[in-house]
């Protein structure tokens, strides 16, 4: 059978959504507790995709409310057609990524969003887990709260970083929520609490400065408590691991680990420890500072003006998917040099979701914002020497190299692994490494 244009299978897409809508759906948005939660996509109401202005009546009263990915038919309609009107740049003769995300990569990548990804196919595997929303600090907050069978399991919160989102962890919350379905044992599970960060993904965006990666892990603290976790364990990469050293700082008594799969420490006040760096991780230091010389343009101008970057990707599919997969491409170890091939990484479905959840919540913006933040606010209260237990997962291509004596003088340090390959978004392009190595940091601490 000859296969529909694709603006017919849209519309007959959108139809169908709404038939099932209004066949199944209307006696669950009876219910007046489900009823008053805020849609994931409210700021999408209208075609503009202007920001959600205000917290639901629900979420207002401190409630913690059941929460659906439900994206309108309208925006992915509107999504098609801005990809079909796409205005490719021209590119130098032979070049490839030196320049920035290759041409021929992107009308691909572009040719495949058209025509063959799924976005509600991605939506039900986000969905597959249980998400919610509830107000912190005058922000509405989303995150998945995965809890195991096993009542004893670790809490484990887990956080993303720039340009991730909570899509990252989709192949491991199953495997740590409940091992027993995945050959491993139910002793060995966690709790997963997966928050959006605010300003990304399906958080509400902050109206105001200052929400620097301080002021993230006092609210992500407060979400933690107002679950009722009075200790749990913290894990994450990029953002994620800087926020998760001002939780680790501030909050030592809450937590029963810390893991990082970017561990950061300057150089210690210490000449001798400062100097106790082996051959191979100088060697490994120096690599990666000389390739990231040309890959931190981005945090310059994230980081100083973020607001007129903005206006381009929240405008241009095309040119947000450019600026997120050259991210993904740079950071990925890729065996076969830098002009390697991403999909031998990363499937195309994997890196669009991840791209549509900025497309679709308008938060590329407001994303960028924490490299503004973290240069233009005063930390309160800087930081020391980490006195929470810490493991390390060290894959090759991460973008920051940090010596092992360096991390012990930083952190208590009780595990450090080398990996064998892996990059900068290793939860999804070495999952099981990553999730081994959790594994064997937090039985430490197990009963």
């Amino acid at each position: 059978m000859k296969k529909l244009p694709r603006p017919l299978r849209a519309r007959i897409a959108g139809a169908f959504t709404a038939l099932i809508a209004v066949s199944f759906l209307h006696p669950v948005l009876a219910d007046p507790q489900l009823s008053a939660i805020a849609n994931p996509v409210d700021r999408l109401a209208s075609q503009t995709g202007s920001p959600m202005d205000s917290i639901s009546p629900q979420l207002a009263a401190n409630e913690i409310a059941a929460f659906r990915i439900e994206i309108p038919q309208a925006a992915i309609d509107d999504l098609m057609r801005r990809l079909t009107n796409t205005r490719l740049p021209d590119q130098i003769a032979d070049s490839s990524w030196e320049y920035g995300t290759e041409l021929s990569y992107l009308r691909e990548l572009i040719a495949y969003w058209q025509d063959e990804f799924d976005w509600r196919a991605q939506e039900a595997l986000l969905n597959q887990f249980d998400h919610f929303k509830t107000a912190i600090d005058g922000l509405e907050m989303h995150f998945i709260h995965q809890r195991s069978a096993n009542p004893d399991a670790i809490p484990l919160l887990m956080v993303h970083g720039w340009p991730g989102s909570i899509s990252e962890f989709y192949k491991i919350i199953g495997p740590l929520t409940a091992p027993q379905d995945h050959g491993g044992r139910l002793e060995d599970s966690f709790h997963i609490i997966a928050p959006s960060l605010p300003g990304f993904g399906f958080s509400g965006i902050p109206t105001e400065p200052g929400y620097s990666p301080e002021k993230i892990a006092h609210v992500l603290a407060a979400l933690m408590e107002k679950l009722g976790y009075e200790r749990y364990g913290i894990a994450g990469g990029d953002w994620g691991a800087i926020i998760n050293r001002y939780l680790a700082y501030n909050y030592p008594d809450r937590l029963i680990g810390l893991h990082s799969n970017m561990m950061l420490a300057g150089p210690p006040a210490d000449e001798s420890r400062r100097e106790q760096i082996t051959t191979a991780e100088s060697d490994a230091r120096a690599s990666r500072q000389a390739y990231m010389a040309n890959e931190t343009a981005y945090q310059q101008i994230q980081g100083t003006k973020p607001q007129s970057l903005g206006y381009g990707l929240n405008d241009s599919p095309a040119g947000l998917a450019a600026w997120i997969v050259e991210k993904f491409h740079g950071w990925t170890d890729m065996p076969q040099g830098p002009d390697g091939d991403l999909d031998a990484h990363f499937s195309k479905d994997e890196l669009l979701t991840n791209v549509s959840i900025y497309w679709f919540t308008s938060t590329i913006t407001s994303s960028t914002r924490i490299y503004y933040e973290n240069r233009n606010t005063q930390v309160e209260n800087p930081i020391g020497y980490i006195d929470v237990p810490t493991g390390a997962a060290i894959f090759p291509a991460e973008i920051f190299v940090t010596p092992r004596s360096w991390a012990e003088a930083a952190y208590d340090l009780r595990h450090w692994t080398i990996m064998p390959r892996g990059g900068h978004f290793a939860a999804l392009e070495q999952p099981q490494l990553y999730l081994d190595d959790l594994r064997d940091f937090f039985q430490l601490f197990r009963q």
